[in-house]
């Protein structure tokens, strides 16, 4: 009897000690820093709600800041670009199958769909921009009533509920860009891993 508990405690014992390094063969080293693979600075391309010198509103796609490698702990060597100072953050939440219905951009602002599905039109054109949810959800909102007269409508044709964060630039001001052409950017476009 004592050597079988001799044995199941040695065995015990010999599971306890070495499972230490086992762990430790298996992890990370969390403390040693690995960069990603070099990435090069890519323009960052947003499909823009903008205007006409007719005061009418129309979707461009444009080149903003160009996107730069972060040197900010946590995201170092990632791509990043400074979009403006923020006035607000809004989180959204849009029913399945929702008519925004005919309006102005409240304000100058970012919108980010994280999910679902927008598809923005034109009272006066043919243009219209579709996005999707998700890596290329982003866009920028600024044909405010001071410069276009009827805006857009906005539908969100999902099955699911669109989500999403509104960000109003301070002040109004629209960032420094290049317009690419006359309606939305494509995928390809705006693939910042190209």
């Amino acid at each position: 009897m004592l050597s079988t508990t001799i044995t199941t405690t040695t065995i015990a014992l010999l599971l306890f000690t070495s499972l230490p390094l086992i762990l430790t063969a298996s992890l990370p080293d969390t403390a040693t820093f690995h960069p990603p693979p070099k990435l090069t600075p890519q323009p960052l391309n947003i499909t823009t709600l903008t205007n006409t010198p007719t005061h009418e509103s129309t979707i461009e796609c444009w080149s903003i800041a160009p996107l730069t490698v972060s040197t900010t702990p946590g995201i170092q060597g990632a791509l990043i670009a400074p979009l403006a100072t923020p006035s607000a953050l809004n989180f959204f939440t849009i029913p399945a199958k929702f008519d925004g219905g005919l309006h102005n951009a409240p304000v100058v602002q970012w919108v980010y769909f994280t999910s679902g599905a927008a598809t923005i039109s034109l009272p006066t054109s043919p243009q219209k921009a579709h996005i999707k949810g998700g890596a290329n959800g982003l866009i920028l909102a600024a044909d405010i009533a001071a410069v276009s007269k009827l805006g857009h409508t906005t539908v969100y044709p999902s099955k699911e509920q669109t989500v999403g964060v509104t960000i109003p630039i301070a002040g109004n001001r629209v960032p420094e860009h290049t317009v690419l052409h006359a309606g939305a950017c494509t995928a390809k476009e705006m693939d910042v891993s190209r």
